[in-house]
């Protein structure tokens, strides 16, 4: 039987890049198609032959004219297509332009993937789209055995924050509680970092130039650049590490808390969005992370909060409680991938009957 081929807008996450199988091949970077494709560039490469399912995931920087014409050319041609909704609101663009976006998939009777039962039922709520199917995120980091914490935990709790500066990642409160927290000034923080171009630098200037004092004058930040990390290179730097913080200010989902699963870290996360229902996915193998509160409004209080979840982070580590058994762990991740290739398989088959 031949490989279903599929597409994805784009590839450049592990989510995306592990959805393959026997039955199931990836068309990016192959034969010229870009990992980080865009719907503009699928329209550049007509006629619509050399895929037969687009698997759509982020849709905030295709304008609403393109993704359409992209839904009328795969009718046309008859090309199946998938949604994952991964993000119920925008990171980047405005609301209302992105609800169009998710109105308009939900019109053309597109599938939509969903990662929590919470947010499929919100999908359905908001959009009715004809099909939603729910499929785990699954893992980040191939399922094998990462030791985890592999010391004694002291005091000195290593902190790890990664990624993108984003308007919905508070950094600045992060860096704050840490470097003055009293109970953290024998602990240290790693940001690992895309690299910015200048239009970031702009976008983001209070928090590169924050970064850079506090670099400069506190030797406990180290502070690490790549053009964009590879996933060896945040394993690699996340397992010197004990613990990751996710200083969500919104969001739906989110893949770093899944990879600190994988790895054994301790998550220090906000409980925005549908985290709490992945986190549940794995109850009973993993710890639970230490959450704080930062959805209801209250602003005043989010730096309180946080700095109560770093202080609760340091006296679990101090207790060196078992993150979790590791092998148990890869094996319910093994498991897990195989429901969702299985998922992904049928839906692939069927989507745009």
């Amino acid at each position: 039987m031949a490989r279903i081929r599929v597409v994805h807008v784009p590839a450049r996450t592990p989510y995306a890049r592990k959805l393959s199988s026997e039955h199931v091949g990836i068309v990016n970077s192959a034969d010229g198609v870009p990992r980080d494709l865009t719907l503009r560039q699928v329209l550049g490469r007509r006629p619509l032959t050399w895929f037969d399912v687009l698997h759509l995931h982020h849709i905030e920087f295709d304008d609403l004219s393109t993704l359409r014409l992209v839904l009328s050319e795969c009718a046309r041609a008859r090309r199946r297509v998938v949604f994952t909704a991964h993000d119920l609101e925008p990171i980047f663009t405005p609301r209302s332009q992105y609800r169009r976006k998710l109105r308009l998939l939900a019109e053309w009777r597109v599938p939509f993937v969903c990662l929590t039962p919470g947010s499929e039922a919100e999908v359905r709520r908001r959009w009715r789209p004809e099909t939603t199917v729910l499929a785990p995120h699954g893992y980040v980091a191939p399922p094998q055995r990462f030791p985890g914490r592999d010391r004694q935990c002291t005091p000195e709790a290593r902190y790890l924050l990664f990624g993108a500066l984003r308007d919905n990642r508070d950094v600045t409160t992060v860096l704050y509680n840490w470097r003055f927290g009293r109970r953290q000034q024998e602990t240290s923080l790693t940001l690992l970092l895309r690299s910015p171009g200048s239009i970031n630098i702009e976008q983001e200037r209070d928090r590169w130039e924050l970064i850079a004092t506090m670099a400069t004058a506190e030797p406990r930040l180290r502070v690490e650049l790549a053009p964009f990390p590879t996933d060896a290179e945040v394993v690699s730097t996340a397992q010197g590490c004990d613990a990751l913080i996710l200083p969500y200010v919104w969001g739906t989902h989110s893949g770093q808390l899944e990879l600190a699963f994988d790895l054994g870290l301790l998550p220090i996360t906000s409980d925005v969005g549908f985290l709490r229902e992945q986190y549940q996915q794995h109850d009973g193998l993993v710890p639970e992370p230490v959450w704080f509160d930062w959805s209801d409004g209250a602003e005043y209080a989010y730096g309180e909060r946080f700095g109560r979840a770093l202080e609760q982070a340091v006296g679990l580590m101090e207790k060196n409680a078992p993150v979790r058994d590791a092998d148990a762990f890869a094996q319910h991740r093994r498991e897990e991938h195989q429901r969702v290739m299985s998922i992904h398989h049928e839906l692939y088959e069927s989507a745009w009957s």
